[in-house]
């Protein structure tokens, strides 16, 4: 069966492609309009789709929209209720239910040739729990797991506790709106001053900087409710600490706001956790959902939770609503889903087509005998290097196909990446460790391969890499395994022959409020507008010294 997965009614808008059960190819819109995001998450804006996303994995394929035999949409106009049923104050949302009511017909106009009678609704949180319960990696025979969404909301809900047995996913339990976990995060992020919707992640790492001495408070009006569910209604965020505008620098009190409100959702977390092992007994935990990105959560529930491991969808998102919605009608339709085998189901580049880019550029580049030699080289002389390879990452995270790459044991290079970036300065930058080294100076779960969570750093590591080092001692780390990743892999040995140090500094090849660099074009105006030393594109090189040296002269592959 041929399913293309699309999320378009909220943010983060993305389509993804089944065929057969295995997953061929998903793409975020952000990364072709260059929008982060996709879109807003306002109702007026609830009608675009991702256009190019979905003719990109329909074209990865071969596919015309024709060809498909079911398009999954990740969300039930159905199950919605009108928004102050729902004790939400949102006056526009009946316009983004009468869009997403017309999704087939607009999805039928964006795709010329689509049966809209393919269209099938996929109710929200149903297509975050099959992102992660199809998609998880396990045993071979494991034919069960529990499942743990949250986010700010879908239909009717904020969460949804579930159980795969086999092909079939057996909702639990489903939180109310208004009672949302993620919704009361957006709500402290826009009061700390940062982008609802989008820098919930900041909030995160501003929580390390603070104590939660709010923390008693927050418990009266944030707390479990013993039933699988929780109450969040009633917090005034003006009682603990004013609001933050955005040019205001950030205070103490900001800080432990920011922390209280971390450890009162990392308590939340861990009773739903528990309520939902003792229903379901497995060894195995999956989530998905926007609130499943707070790594620092993520490990709580990893260290301090019954279950044996805990598995995190890479686009956990509501990017990747996109892909569960293509999972669930594959498992609906007897066809049982393959597992992910990584997160680099983006766009990618062959060779000649990268050198096509480079000579219609102009730049002067150079195609090295050994690439992973020469980024080393580059490292360990504390140069910043911008790694293009592969297919781009799906999901918010560069795990090694669009990422830049820094000597991890200057302290200073924290401070000049979030220079590079254009970022606040108390935001961490994290390493990609070799997996067969990682156990040996982080502590926590392993293998890591999605970063999506933070390890304790062994003490006698912090001083020999500290430019990963965040504030409390963590470390949000990628562990590589050279056979799944062989250049990758082989860059990290050599780094770790010519410094001692099998770590180097891992973050997305982007600038702040952009979306992460996807193709040639976007590498190329990156780096030529960054103080970034060295490109490395495929099997090619663009060195910083040599672009402005030979401007406007027409780029030649050198030895």
């Amino acid at each position: 069966m041929r399913i293309l997965g699309v999320n378009a009614l909220f943010h983060d808008s993305a389509a993804a492609l089944v065929i057969d059960g295995r997953i061929v190819a998903a793409a975020e819109e952000e990364r072709f309009s260059r929008r982060k995001h996709g879109k807003r998450p306002v109702p007026f804006s609830a009608w675009e789709l991702p256009e190019r996303a979905a003719g990109w994995c329909l074209a990865q394929a071969g596919l015309r929209p024709q060809d498909l035999d079911l398009v999954g949409y990740s969300f039930d106009p159905a199950l919605a209720r009108p928004a102050p049923e729902l004790g939400l104050s949102d006056p526009w949302d009946h316009l983004r239910l009468c869009y997403a009511r017309e999704a087939p017909g607009f999805l039928a106009e964006a795709l010329p040739g689509l049966d809209p009678e393919l269209v099938r609704f996929v109710p929200h949180h149903l297509a975050h729990a099959a992102s992660a319960a199809y998609a998880a990696d396990g045993p071979a025979d494991a034919d069960s797991c529990a499942v743990l969404v949250l986010d700010g909301r879908g239909e009717a809900t904020s969460h949804l506790a579930a159980r795969r047995t086999g092909s079939r996913l057996e909702s639990l339990h489903g939180q109310r709106l208004p009672h949302s976990l993620g919704l009361l995060y957006e709500e402290l992020t826009d009061h700390l001053g940062f982008l609802r919707s989008s820098d919930e992640y900041k909030v995160m790492a501003l929580a390390s900087h603070g104590r939660p001495r709010m923390l008693q408070a927050l418990r009266r009006q944030v707390h479990p409710t013993g039933d699988g569910g929780f109450r969040t209604t009633g917090v005034t965020w003006e009682e603990f600490a004013p609001r933050r505008r955005p040019e205001q620098t950030w205070t103490q009190v900001h800080a432990d706001l920011a922390a209280s409100a971390q450890a009162v959702l990392e308590e939340v977390l861990l009773d739903l956790v528990r309520w939902l092992h003792g229903r379901t007994h497995d060894r195995l935990l999956t989530m998905a959902g926007g609130v499943a990105l707070n790594c620092v959560a993520n490990s709580r529930i990893a260290r301090d939770g019954p279950f044996d491991r805990v598995w995190v969808q890479p686009a956990a998102g509501d990017a990747g609503t996109a892909l569960g919605a293509a999972l669930h009608l594959s498992a609906e339709h007897d066809v049982v889903p393959a597992p992910m085998t990584g997160a680099d189901l983006g766009r990618g580049w062959s060779d000649a087509e990268l050198e096509a880019w480079l000579k219609t550029a102009g730049v002067p580049y150079q195609r090295p005998e050994d690439l992973a030699d020469e980024v080393a080289r580059t490292l360990a002389d504390n140069g910043i290097v911008a790694w293009f390879q592969g297919r781009a990452e799906y999901g918010p995270r560069a795990l090694g196909h669009r990422s830049l790459l820094a000597h991890p044991g200057h302290c200073g290079n924290l401070e000049r990446l979030n220079d590079v970036k254009g970022r606040e300065q108390f935001r961490p930058v994290a390493p990609m460790v070799l997996a067969d080294r990682a156990a040996d100076i982080f502590e926590g779960p392993l293998p890591s391969p999605y970063m999506l969570f933070v390890h304790r750093v062994s003490e006698r590591w912090r001083d020999r890499i500290p430019a990963v080092v965040h504030v409390d001692g963590t470390a949000r780390i990628q562990t590589v395994d050279p056979a799944t990743s062989p250049l990758l892999g082989r860059m990290l040995e050599r780094f770790e022959g010519l410094t001692g140090l099998p770590v180097v500094v891992n973050t997305s090849l982007n600038t702040a409020g952009r979306p992460m660099v996807d193709d040639p074009r976007d590498a190329l105006e990156c780096f030529g507008s960054s103080p970034v030393d060295l490109l490395a594109i495929g099997s090619f090189v663009v060195r910083r010294g040599q672009l402005f040296a030979h401007h406007g002269s027409t780029g030649e592959a050198q030895p």
